[in-house]
């Protein structure tokens, strides 16, 4: 039954991923809460409806459930002025990761969700993982890490979500993306990157201006 698993975040994009790692924990009997990152007015408010979209279809597991959107923009706009671009899309993880422990503690979550899969994009090599989970101390639960893109894809069809999920929309971490991202960064090159930045600062500044939704049935 939902809940009996614990309470949950998740981190949840306009992509087909992160709605299926969604539904394998709700399965398992978590309550979810969802984070949504986004980088309107630099992207479209897209993957925003989608997500909504998204949460009405898992309301027959789960009636009630919060959505909380996050402003992914003022951080990314300090990452490209002040540390080198190779890094920029795990830095912007590294960012969302600590974000997201800290709301999830606000709403006595006990873990976070993330719809990554080994080795499908750069950020999601297992030394990138390791890197960018190193921000945070909370259990990071990743349902899909070792399906391939095929299996995630026929899933997402079986639960109901695909057809939302190729919806087009602007990714927050497909802002100003790098040519060349670095796939094996390690903790040390990224600490040194985020001295230019002040973390605590963007990090308190993005949980302040949360929007929070409440999505029921």
């Amino acid at each position: 039954p939902v809940g009996m698993g614990g309470k949950v975040l998740s981190m949840i994009s306009g992509g087909i991923d992160s709605p299926v790692a969604t539904w394998q924990m709700m399965k398992r009997g978590a309550f979810v809460s969802y984070l949504h990152f986004h980088s309107v007015p630099y992207t479209s408010d897209a993957s925003i409806k989608k997500v909504r979209d998204v949460i009405k279809i898992f309301q027959k597991h789960q009636l009630r459930a919060t959505l909380f959107l996050a402003e992914l923009a003022p951080i990314q706009e300090e990452v490209i002025e002040k540390c080198h671009e190779r890094y920029r899309i795990i830095l912007y993880r590294r960012f969302m990761f600590r974000i997201a422990e800290a709301l999830a503690r606000q709403e006595e979550a006990h873990a976070v969700i993330t719809g990554e899969s080994l080795g499908q994009v750069a950020s999601q090599t297992i030394e990138n993982m390791e890197t960018i989970e190193a921000v945070t101390s909370m259990p990071i639960l990743r349902p899909l890490v070792g399906m391939d893109k095929q299996e995630i894809v026929n899933k997402s069809r079986v639960i109901g979500t695909y057809d939302i999920s190729i919806i087009p929309d602007e990714d927050c971490c497909a802002y100003f993306l790098p040519k060349h991202p670095a796939t094996k960064a390690t903790a040390k090159q990224l600490e040194e990157a985020e001295k230019s930045l002040d973390v605590q600062a963007l990090v308190e500044g993005t949980l302040d201006s949360l929007q929070r939704e409440v999505i029921e049935s």
